[in-house]
């Protein structure tokens, strides 16, 4: 293994980390989540027209790069350093690698192009807000019900004369409120034949927000919206989120039409390829994770070199210094496990584990660092804070990842029982 960058992936690093400095600050963030869509449309269509970011990884003959996970894990470094807003995770990250692996040639040819080019985002909607379960990071997906089952959870699929039809929910889909593409995880069959699989839902992207006692009107920026698409019974509401950079929505499906992603409901192996993209996925997020966290780090050393007390720079007391150490080892040891998952993604959810413990303890004592100013609720600290405690609740928590990955790795002995019931338990 060769740990050493490439010069291009070395210039991506430094074109996104220069075109974030000057256009993605803590201000233009701030602002950016309070629009309807949740992120920057401009800079976006910035980052996938003129730097291709959503089509990093995806194949050259359908409009993309044709790179490894390595440049999506880098790119997302440099965006997890600016906790820059935008659909890249939703979409080429989790909705993108399984349109590829499960979709038909004409699927992917009139959906992959789009992606690439950044005109079309897409969302995954998984029931219950089990998206960790779902990509395999802290259970067995094939077994953990968490798609729903029998008669009543999760989101039921029909077919009929008409062709598929949802019915369910799905909650804390992320960017699921924007989103022209809902990737939406179903359960169908009886007992005998029951499965799940993946469904295609296309939108428009429509926003309203109900005013009482009146018509609607304009969305207010500072408030959660109701996004309605043309799509017969589909209602999607942006939710109110501990992390802002991170929209969240609740996806209601009432006998809405969809198209079964993939060819043959019986022989796609859905859940292997939730599984294969969790794994990349948690490579990606931890190398995310990372870049906040470094993020994090280097404007707390910027602040104790300034913040004086005693007539010197807070930043020369030896104790600071050695906290500040301390730190800064957690953030290149979980940096070195993320490339590493990158170049393997059987390490991702280890990887993820690391990046995510150690996202929590690098911004809790920035808080702490930056003193009095540092616990004010509108201070910039406190968006790593909220970054570090939403990521894991939605891709963790740490112990469950780490377990998981110990009882896959048979570091608990040949204990399959033991296993799976501990994973159907959680």
């Amino acid at each position: 293994m060769d740990a050493a960058f490439t010069a291009e992936q070395a210039e991506i690093r430094r074109t996104l980390r220069d075109l974030l400095a000057r256009h993605a600050g803590p201000g233009e963030v701030r602002a950016a989540v309070r629009t309807a869509e949740g992120h920057d449309p401009a800079l976006w269509r910035r980052l996938a027209q003129g730097l291709g970011l959503p089509g990093l990884a995806l194949p050259e003959e359908y409009g993309g790069a044709g790179c490894t996970p390595t440049e999506l894990a880098l790119a997302c470094e440099e965006t997890g350093r600016a906790l820059l807003p935008s659909p890249l995770l939703a979409t080429a990250v989790l909705a993108a690698p399984l349109i590829t692996a499960l979709g038909t040639p004409s699927q992917r040819a009139g959906l992959l192009p789009r992606i690439a080019d950044g005109t079309l985002t897409a969302a995954l909607a998984v029931p219950g807000g089990s998206m960790a379960a779902a990509l395999g990071l802290t259970g067995d997906n094939r077994s953990a019900p968490w798609s729903g089952g029998g008669r009543a959870g999760g989101v039921q699929a029909r077919h009929g004369d008409g062709g598929w039809r949802l019915y369910g929910e799905a909650d804390r889909v992320l960017d699921g409120h924007s989103a022209g593409l809902l990737l939406v995880a179903a359960h169908t069959g009886g007992y005998p034949r029951s499965r799940t699989l993946l469904f295609l839902v296309p939108t428009e992207f429509h926003v309203r927000a109900e005013v009482s006692g009146g018509a609607p009107t304009e969305v207010p920026t500072d408030v959660p919206t109701d996004v309605l698409s043309g799509t017969e019974g589909l209602t999607r509401t942006r939710l109110t989120s501990l992390d802002e950079t991170r929209p969240l929505a609740r996806v209601e499906l009432r006998d809405t039409p969809a198209a079964l992603l993939g060819a043959d409901a019986y022989t796609a192996d859905v859940c292997g390829a939730l599984a294969a993209t969790g794994h990349t996925a948690a490579a990606v997020l931890a190398a995310e994770a990372v870049g906040a966290a470094a993020g994090a780090l280097e404007r707390t050393v910027a602040y104790v070199k300034e913040r004086e007390q005693f007539g010197r720079a807070i930043g020369s007391f030896q104790a600071v210094k050695h906290r500040l150490a301390d730190l800064y080892v957690r953030v290149e040891a979980a940096r070195s496990a993320a490339y590493y998952a990158a170049w393997d993604p059987a390490a991702g959810p280890l990887a993820l584990a690391q990046a995510l413990e150690t996202g929590r303890t690098v911004a809790g004592e920035a808080v702490q660092l930056h003193g009095g100013i540092g616990f004010t609720w509108e201070h910039e600290a406190h968006l790593y804070v909220k970054r570090a405690a939403a990521d894991e609740l939605l891709f963790g928590p740490v112990h469950r990842l780490r377990d998981h990955a110990a009882v896959r790795a048979g570091l608990f002995g040949d204990v399959p029982s033991r296993a799976l019931a501990h994973e159907v338990a959680v």
